[in-house]
């Protein structure tokens, strides 16, 4: 009956006094927190994290002092009007280098506050710590400290809409996604990171062992598996910025692991790990070519344990990965023009993740000891290819898609009009199977499709839409144009079909640009 006592110590993210109990006895043994001194809004005072009006005060401080090195900009406004800030740091360079751009994004989920505490320390650091601001030779970095702000306010995950902002990636509906996403296409980052917060007790998990467990990690890394991103980069993400940022932690003896969720299959837990999925910021940005990850902290539904932990975490892995770029910049250049132009011969529109035996370790709630657990076992970083096009040249819409348009440019992919009309050879879509979800699912009702192709030639009127895969972020349009890709604009009906529709949508496999 030891289970019952897992129903679940956490509700609605308000931990229960068992949970208390049960998180003291983990937090002495495995998160104490580190004696450091952190100046941020949400330390001057015992209850609460930092609010949007303290983090505002907070940064103009900063901007106060350090001007010359320090720009504060608002990209846009949240759902309930309050203004998203960016902070873009960059000190000016008498040499003619072209600096390494960082991209730093923290709450895209409003229940993850110490991701901005995380941040706000970052920044501090940077603009007043000599043992750091040397990475502002060499880096110019974009800060979003409050990305989902309406979210925060409110210490609920959502935007104000109810709408995850991290499933929100490729179909762009929500406004905050919107503004996030262009904004993130104009700084044109080598470098982003995504800081979130992960929620150690969750119900799923007292399926092991007699009393539940928890994972044991201060943080966890997602890097994607997706393969429409180039081997080469995947590789060297995981090999360079991953693995530097794992030794330092190492080193301050706090604790990693791939990253990891669950799901229910048949009524058995299955351990996902990793992801390909365009629809999270990992993925979506390394399909732009970008070195990415999201980093997971230890933390939603624990209150203020181990903030300084968890503040302590999020800064190792933000200077890893900027020390990382600092001391390869040539390096980091070289492997994304690499990737850029040595794009897959092939585009996957579908993948599948092979699920197998493993050992995981955790924390067993019962002896509060690390144990390992046999578990289902789905890794992204092996993904296997199921159906899969030539890469084309381009793809071509017709002129009434000035949605899919809009949503592709604030992507940043570049979009052309034909001036003529012309006779173009292209393989059409036609809808050979289709099924549309009867509920609705983050604000969209989801269509399945498979397609039939072929080869046909077809007259294209001036003001038909080209989108040419010669350029930085080709993989993103890939993602959401094939029509059978999970995270497509077909798949999230912001092109709606039917069966034997063709698609107003074209791939174009010749050899010359249009």
């Amino acid at each position: 009956m030891k289970k019952l006592f897992i129903i679940f110590l956490c509700s609605l993210a308000v931990c229960s006094n068992a949970q208390n109990r049960q998180e003291n006895k983990v937090t002495e043994k495995f998160f104490p927190d580190p004696k450091i001194e952190i100046n941020t809004p949400a330390f001057q005072k015992k209850k609460g994290f930092t609010g949007y009006s303290e983090m505002m005060t907070f940064i103009n401080a900063q901007l106060s002092k350090h001007a010359d090195v320090m720009n504060l900009s608002f990209i846009g406004k949240s759902q309930k009007g309050k203004e998203i800030p960016l902070i873009l740091l960059n000190r000016k360079s008498n040499g003619s280098e072209q600096k390494i751009k960082v991209w730093i994004q923290a709450s895209l989920h409003g229940d993850e506050p110490g991701s901005t505490e995380g941040v706000l320390y970052l920044l501090d650091k940077l603009l007043n710590d000599s043992n750091y601001s040397y990475l502002l030779n060499k880096l110019e970095i974009a800060i979003i400290p409050m990305a989902n702000i309406d979210g925060a306010e409110m210490l609920e995950r959502t935007a104000a809409n109810g709408l995850d902002l991290n499933r929100d990636q490729t179909k762009l509906i929500i406004p905050e996604s919107i503004i996030l996403k262009k904004a993130f296409s104009d700084f044109m980052a080598d470098v982003a990171i995504d800081f979130h917060e992960y929620q150690p007790y969750r119900k799923d998990y007292s399926q092991f062992g007699d009393y539940g467990a928890v994972p044991g990690f201060d943080a966890m890394f997602m890097y994607s598996g997706n393969l429409n991103v180039p081997k080469s980069l995947r590789e060297y993400t995981k090999s360079r910025f991953v693995s530097n940022a794992a030794k330092l932690l190492d080193e301050n003896k706090l604790t990693h692991h791939d990253y990891f969720t669950t799901d229910k299959v048949l009524g058995a837990v299955q351990i996902n790990q990793g992801s390909a999925s365009a629809r999270s910021s990992a993925t979506s940005y390394a399909l732009a070519n970008t070195i990415s990850s999201l980093i997971e902290i230890r933390g939603v539904g624990l209150g203020r344990t181990s903030l300084k932990r968890r503040v302590q975490s999020i800064f190792l892995i933000a200077y890893s990965y900027m020390k990382t770029a600092y001391d390869n910049a040539d390096e980091v250049k070289a492997e994304i023009n690499k990737a850029v132009a040595n794009p897959n011969p092939e585009v996957v529109a579908k993948s599948s993740i092979p699920v197998e035996k493993e050992k995981l370790k955790m924390i067993d709630l019962d002896t509060n000891k690390e144990t390992d657990f046999d578990v289902n076992l789905g890794d992204a970083w092996k993904s296997k290819a199921v159906l899969t096009r030539k890469r084309p040249t381009a793809y071509i819409l017709m002129p009434d898609q000035t949605i899919l348009v809009e949503k592709l440019k604030i992507l940043g992919l570049e979009v052309t009009e034909l001036k003529k009309t012309t006779e173009l050879e292209v393989e059409n879509y036609i809808i050979s199977e289709y099924q549309k979800d009867s509920e609705e699912d983050e604000g969209v009702f989801r269509q399945d499709v498979k397609v039939k192709t072929a080869i046909i030639k077809r007259s294209f009127p001036a003001g038909t839409f080209v989108v040419s895969l010669n350029q930085r972020k080709s993989n993103l349009a890939v993602e959401v144009l094939e029509p059978e890709a999970p995270n497509s604009f077909v798949s999230f009906s912001i092109l709606k079909t039917d069966l034997n529709k063709e698609l107003p949508v074209y791939r174009y496999v010749g050899n010359s640009n249009l």
